[in-house]
C-alpha cells in the first residue's frame, strides 16, 4: 500500500511539474496558419515568396519574441510584462529591460505586423476584394477623410513607395475620433504601439516581401496589392475600432 501510494505521489508530483512547465511556456505565441494556400495570391504575390515569407521570416519573428517572453518570465521583476499580451507589451517598451527591448520590438512587431498582413489578404477575384460601397461605414469614412477611394490609393501607394529601406505602409484609424490616415513605420515597428490606433491594413515593403518576383520594381508590387486586399476584413476592423472608441465593446 505504501509503495503504491509513493508511486501515486510521484505521478502527482510529475503531473504538477509538467503543469508548471506548461504554465511557464503558456504565453508562447504560435505562428498563425495562413487562411489560404501559398499559391492563392498569385499573380500578385508568388508562391515561392509566400512560403519563405511565412515559414521563414514570420517564423523567425515568432521565435525571437518567444525567446524574449521566456526571458521576461524568468525574472520576477519583469514577469508581469510577459503576461500582458503582445499588443499591450509593445505599448510598454520603455518598461522592458534594455537587453531585451530590441527583441521585443522587432520580434513582437514582426509577429503582429505579419499576422495583420496575412489576414487582410484574399485571392485575386475573391468577393472579399470588392471595394466598400459609398453608403457603408468604411466607404463613408474613406470619402470623408481622403475624398475618394482613388485618393486613398494614391496616398497609400506614395507612402509605400517612399519608405526608405525596410518598413511598412499602413491605413490606420484613430479610435477616439474615427479618423482614417495613411502612415508608415520603419523596420517592424507597428502602429498599435501607440494606444488608441487600430490598423485597418498594411503592406510589407521589406525586400523579402517582393524581391523574388518584382526585384527593384517596388511600385509594381504596391499596385498589385490592391487586387488581393480583403476589404471584408478591413471593414470588420473598422467597425470594431470605431465601436471601441465609443466604448461600445
Amino acid at each position: 500500500g505504501a509503495r503504491k501510494m509513493m508511486i501515486e505521489m510521484r505521478f502527482i508530483f510529475l503531473a504538477l511539474l509538467l503543469a508548471l512547465a506548461h504554465e511557464g511556456l503558456g504565453q508562447s505565441l504560435e505562428l498563425p496558419a495562413l487562411p489560404y494556400d501559398y499559391a492563392a495570391l498569385e499573380p500578385s504575390i508568388d508562391e515561392a515568396t509566400m512560403r519563405v515569407h511565412h515559414l521563414g521570416h514570420h517564423q523567425a519573428y515568432t521565435t525571437t519574441i518567444n525567446q524574449a517572453l521566456t526571458a521576461l518570465r524568468s525574472d520576477k521583476a519583469t514577469n508581469h510584462l510577459a503576461k500582458m499580451g503582445i499588443d499591450s507589451l509593445l505599448q510598454h517598451l520603455d518598461e522592458v529591460p534594455e537587453a531585451l527591448r530590441g527583441a521585443v520590438r522587432n520580434g513582437g512587431g514582426g509577429f503582429v505586423n505579419h499576422a495583420l498582413f496575412w489576414k487582410a489578404l484574399t485571392p485575386v477575384g475573391s468577393p472579399k476584394n470588392t471595394e466598400p460601397t459609398a453608403d457603408s461605414a468604411l466607404g463613408a469614412a474613406i470619402a470623408r477623410d481622403f475624398g475618394s477611394m482613388l485618393e486613398l490609393q494614391n496616398a497609400f501607394n506614395t507612402a509605400a513607395t517612399k519608405v526608405f529601406g525596410s518598413g511598412w505602409a499602413w491605413v490606420v484609424v484613430d479610435e477616439a475620433s474615427g479618423k482614417l490616415s495613411v502612415t508608415s513605420t520603419p523596420n517592424q515597428d507597428t502602429p498599435g504601439m501607440k494606444r488608441g490606433t487600430t490598423v485597418l491594413f498594411g503592406l510589407d515593403v521589406w525586400e523579402h516581401a517582393y524581391y523574388l518576383k518584382y526585384q527593384n520594381k517596388r511600385a509594381e508590387y504596391v499596385s498589385a496589392f490592391w487586387k488581393i486586399l480583403n476589404w471584408e476584413e478591413v471593414a470588420a476592423r473598422h467597425k470594431a475600432a470605431v465601436a471601441s472608441g465609443k466604448g461600445e465593446l
